[in-house]
């Protein structure tokens, strides 16, 4: 049986499979930058990167998801052979264990990363992020005065015909179209008198998605069930709309938003001072940065937050992206990353750099050996 599990082992974890899965994986690497252009970035990401495969036509072929995976199961592979902790094969044990760590780090990262970004405005405060291209839909329920309470449904349940309920309201609703990039039309003529809100004076019409994927409108068109009949019909709303949507029952109201996924963190950012330094004689900004509060169990720590100089805080890294300016309003824009492995990079990158540094050293030793015998 060990002999049975070492020879599979090597077959698994022979070099050859490295040296092909790199190759495709640079292949796959060109083709797809070449593809962003016509794409955009979001799209060849899911694509090329994080789909188990790539069609090319009807033939399926391994994406860098999948490759990676081969790599990693190839590379563990080494670790069932023979001797490999040898002083002349230490060095590439020590590095085969870098290139793993890495492959796990960027595991880790694909999995459980979260990115986006945090609007903050002039003397206020912020405790979360919105994803760039992932939207939800939420109903809240805004009677209470102390709080209000929301129901958030996933991009993934918008589908066409699907049913969203809950048992926190008295009414379910139906999904009848979902539109990833759409714009609101005015109509000719009134809607029937089962369309209710702005779907009375408005219809969406659907858009190709951009290759900028984040500056993408989604809409939704959606009917109100087992209400009253004053309620019932259909609604449209769109992400950004100006006339919030709302609806009265049983003395309660509800509020309807399609927005961008949003991550709570376990504190808050407050922005104190937002500073831009123009390029001489023009509009155009040289560099800008936020004076921030980070607010942290009723302690607050200032931080300043530069174009070069992010902040960072537990698993969370703060970038100063860009701004906003309405008159006198001022809004920072901070480019935010949850990444757990984030430290994964660095201490392979060392662990290999250590294993090459010795087997190079190894190497010369019994070179020097050989020439003085």
């Amino acid at each position: 049986m060990s002999n049975l599990r070492n020879k599979i082992a090597h077959k698994i974890g022979n070099p050859k499979i490295f040296v092909y899965v790199v190759i495709w994986l640079i292949f796959l690497v060109l083709i797809g930058t070449i593809a962003q252009k016509d794409y955009g970035l979001y799209l060849v990401q899911q694509d090329y990167f994080y789909s188990w495969f790539k069609w090319f036509g009807f033939i399926p072929t391994p994406s860098v998801k999948f490759s990676v995976l081969v790599l990693f199961i190839n590379l563990s592979c080494y670790f069932f052979r023979k001797g490999i902790w040898r002083i002349n094969k230490i060095g590439i044990t020590i590095t085969h264990m870098g290139l793993i760590l890495l492959l796990f780090g960027s595991g880790l990262t694909y999995i459980f990363s979260v990115e986006g970004n945090m609007l903050i405005n002039e003397n206020e405060r912020s405790n979360y992020f919105e994803n760039y291209y992932v939207k939800e839909f939420t109903v809240i329920n805004t009677s209470d005065i102390e709080y209000d309470d929301y129901v958030i449904f996933d991009e993934l349940f918008l589908e066409r015909n699907n049913i969203l309920s809950h048992h926190s309201f008295p009414f379910s609703i139906k999904v009848l179209d979902y539109y990833i990039n759409c714009q609101p039309v005015r109509r000719l003529y009134e809607g029937e008198e089962n369309f209710k809100g702005m779907a009375k004076n408005f219809y969406l019409q659907e858009l190709d998605p951009l290759k900028e994927f984040e500056q993408n409108r989604p809409g939704l068109i959606y009917e109100i069930l087992e209400s009253n009949e004053s309620n019932n019909g259909i609604y449209m709303i769109f992400m950004g709309q100006p006339v919030e949507q709302n609806l009265d029952v049983n003395d309660d109201n509800y509020q309807f938003k399609l927005r961008p996924v949003r991550t709570y963190l376990p504190f808050e950012i407050e922005l104190v001072d937002f500073e831009k330094v123009m390029h001489p004689g023009t509009d155009v900004a040289k560099s800008y940065s936020s004076e921030v509060n980070l607010i942290e169990d009723g302690i607050s720590r200032r931080i300043l937050i530069e174009m070069n100089q992010p902040m960072r805080h537990y698993d969370y890294t703060f970038y100063q992206a860009s701004f906003i300016e309405e008159g006198d309003k001022q809004t920072t824009v901070l480019a935010t990353v949850k990444n757990y492995g984030r430290l994964f990079p660095y201490i392979s990158s060392i662990i290999m750099a250590i294993g090459i540094l010795f087997h190079i050293i190894i190497m010369l030793m019994q070179r020097t050996k050989k020439k003085t015998n």
